[in-house]
């Protein structure tokens, strides 16, 4: 079972190198683990966020919709009773993908207060500056004006969002430059290994930009490297986890 402390210990950490990382002791597919670049953090100065994933499916775009809110005061409810931080994570489902708005300031309140540290969407959200005041991290494709009534379809059942399928409880870690989906096996390893992995890309860094090295010379030195810190070989000359 997942701890408060391991959360705290994965924050201490990017989100790519945690990826890096994953890709060298985790057998899990890549292509699972982190979702599409159309989702672009809005909140970069907070820094990364971990939490268990809240899923929802969600129309604020389709004409003619009167609106259901019960299931997100529900879900809302379920978050405020768990343990360990939670992230909304929200496919939007309506019939003008353009025009969904899942969250402004004011969802944000709601959302935090009920332990919640951001929002992953496929959607648009709206009231970013006033997100960063709560604080309230939010990931999406860019920011909107408005919306149509909000009807939440369906909560805690499993989404697809930036083309990765995320389910209720997946652990999630998000900051600047993007989103993962942390396999629930290789916690423990995930942070024992990340520190031998900011080491190896501190080293292998200060070798790949020196010019007096030639290219067959850095290959070399990056597999020294590898097997110095514990991980695996590179694989037809690329770093298996993108360590780059």
């Amino acid at each position: 079972m997942l701890t408060l402390a391991q959360l705290q210990s994965l924050r201490e950490y990017d989100t790519a190198l945690l990826a890096n990382t994953l890709g060298y002791i985790d057998p899990s597919p890549l292509h699972e683990m982190y979702l599409g670049g159309s989702i672009q953090s809005q909140t970069p100065e907070l820094g990364p966020i971990v939490g268990l994933a809240a899923t929802c499916k969600f129309d604020s775009s389709s004409p003619g919709s009167k609106g259901h809110g019960d299931p997100f005061y529900d879900q809302l409810q379920r978050m405020s009773e768990m343990e360990l931080p939670t992230v909304w994570v929200v496919e939007t489902v309506g019939s003008r993908p353009d025009h969904e708005c899942v969250t402004g300031d004011g969802m944000a309140k709601l959302l935090h207060a009920a332990g919640c540290q951001g929002v992953i969407t496929n959607g648009y959200c709206r009231d970013v500056a006033g997100c960063m005041t709560v604080p309230f991290s939010v990931h999406c494709r860019g920011t909107i004006a408005h919306h149509m009534p909000v009807n939440i379809v369906e909560t805690d059942t499993p989404i697809e969002v930036g083309g990765v399928t995320i389910r209720p409880g997946d652990l999630i870690h998000a900051d600047r430059e993007g989103v993962i989906r942390i396999p629930s096996g290789p916690v423990d390893s995930l942070i024992a290994r990340a520190p031998a992995m900011r080491a190896f890309e501190q080293d292998v860094h200060a070798q790949l930009r020196r010019s007096d090295l030639s290219v067959a010379a850095k290959r070399t030195v990056v597999e020294e490297l590898l097997g110095r810190y514990g991980f695996a070989d590179t694989t037809d000359g690329c770093l298996k986890g993108n360590s780059r």
